[in-house]
């Protein structure tokens, strides 16, 4: 358009077209923007209500682990020790190595049960097990 004329009805009408496009695509776009910052809220909602349950989670753990009585440090660092004593402490009797061996989940093998026994005999050295006779053993109170 030169300067001194008057735009054409047509090519007011090709901008407001062109307007109308971009102002379509502008409003889906900020309507996606909007559905993903409601997305985003959520998640983050979700995330927020997540750490507070880890924070609850880890003081009720540590109140517990408080009155836990502390794993001898003497024992051997083996996953079976802490287990034999947890098997133990809620045993109303003596245990064979049999029984505790059963408790582990282990399979009912002779090695399994020999290897069981050998584990229990240094508890038994350590004073932390007592022999309630011959093969039994009972948590020392």
């Amino acid at each position: 358009m030169r300067p001194g004329t008057a735009p054409s009805a047509r090519s007011v009408d090709s901008l407001l077209d062109a307007l109308g496009l971009q102002e379509k695509a502008t409003r889906a776009l900020a309507g996606d923007l909007r559905t993903q910052t409601e997305e985003l809220q959520a998640r983050l909602r979700e995330a927020e209500t997540h750490l507070e349950h880890l924070a609850i989670t880890r003081k009720t753990v540590t109140a517990l682990a408080d009155r836990l009585p502390a794993a001898p440090s003497h024992l051997p660092e083996h996953p079976d020790y802490p287990r034999i004593l947890a098997v133990l402490n809620e045993a109303t009797g003596p245990l064979r190595a049999r029984d505790v061996c059963e408790a582990l989940d282990h399979e009912l093998l002779p090695k399994n049960i020999e290897g069981t026994r050998a584990k229990l005999r240094r508890p038994v050295k350590l004073d932390i097990l007592a022999e309630a006779g011959t093969g039994s053993l009972t948590r020392r109170q």
